[in-house]
């Protein structure tokens, strides 16, 4: 099933790759027991992909750690997830995309959690196929529509969603494949059926990420596998606010952010020339 998959798509497949191998670390900073079955026979020629441009076995690395992004990342919005769960005024998670996401399956969720994934038919179908065997572990809604289609809001409300209630958004693993118009849209659009009180996260580069000689390896991978990074902002608060959003933008490496894992130094926000990657997290005014 996965020439159903288009490219971008095909990068949450790595992500599930790396969710698998973090797993098996006796150090994990999660658990994520469907990872594997997720990404299937794809999982070690990705990662090895990624680890060839990541650790050039002729010169010193040059690009950040993907693996120990990936991990972090990941343990962040696990946090975030959870802790906007706990409010017993919180009954609405929206992923968006989904992607081979399992958290709906490995996490323990208040029983209050509405819980829906948003994403096109065939990433839904092929995620539903490898876990046909796994019962969610919260109420679980899959939307299978996709992103850039006119009508996914009302998909999404037919789904069992309620705009005049708070509600959670995670946008991973999606800002910088997309280019700045549909970034801008796309925020327009969640901060629409969006409630006052509702909470948002995404990742996010920086303009100089798109661009720097030295990111060129990892940028390489993603423009050959046809889904190169388009999109990176150096004002991420700037850009939620416009949408009605206040934000904090936390890099990895920062204090909430490392878990012990993040291995280079976190450069200033005042810097200039130097690869950023921002978790943004905050709520709808």
């Amino acid at each position: 099933m996965t020439d159903l998959l288009n490219a971008v798509e095909r990068t949450a497949l790595l992500t599930a790759a790396l969710r698998a191998a973090e797993t098996r670390r006796e150090d994990r900073l999660y658990e994520d027991p469907y990872a594997a079955t997720l990404v299937g026979d794809a999982g070690p020629g990705l990662l090895a992909e990624i680890r060839a441009a990541t650790f050039p076995p002729d010169r010193p690395r040059t690009l950040p750690s993907t693996p120990d992004y990936n991990a972090i990342r990941t343990r962040f919005f696990d946090d975030f997830l959870f802790g906007a769960a706990g409010h017993p005024g919180m009954t609405q998670i929206v992923l968006a995309p989904a992607g081979m996401d399992s958290r709906a399956y490995r996490l323990r969720w208040p029983g209050h959690i509405r819980y829906f994934e948003v994403d096109r038919p065939a990433v839904l179908e092929f995620k539903a196929d490898r876990l046909r065997d796994v019962t969610p572990r919260v109420a679980h809604h899959p939307v299978a529509v996709d992103l850039t289609a006119d009508d996914w809001e009302q998909r999404l409300v037919d789904a069992g969603y309620d705009p005049s209630l708070p509600s959670t958004w995670l946008l991973e693993g999606l800002l910088y494949y997309i280019p700045e118009a549909d970034t801008h849209r796309m925020l327009q659009r969640v901060a629409a059926v969006s409630a006052p009180g509702s909470r948002i996260a995404a990742d996010l580069v920086n303009a100089a990420a798109l661009t720097l000689p030295h990111m060129r390896g990892l940028l390489d991978v993603f423009a050959r596998w046809g889904c190169p990074w388009v999109f990176g902002s150096d004002e991420p608060e700037a850009l939620f606010d416009q949408y009605g959003f206040d934000v904090e933008a936390t890099q990895p490496g920062e204090p909430g952010a490392d878990f012990g894992r993040w291995p280079d130094p976190v450069p200033t926000r005042d810097g200039t020339d130097v690869r950023r990657v921002f978790f943004v997290h905050g709520r709808r005014r």
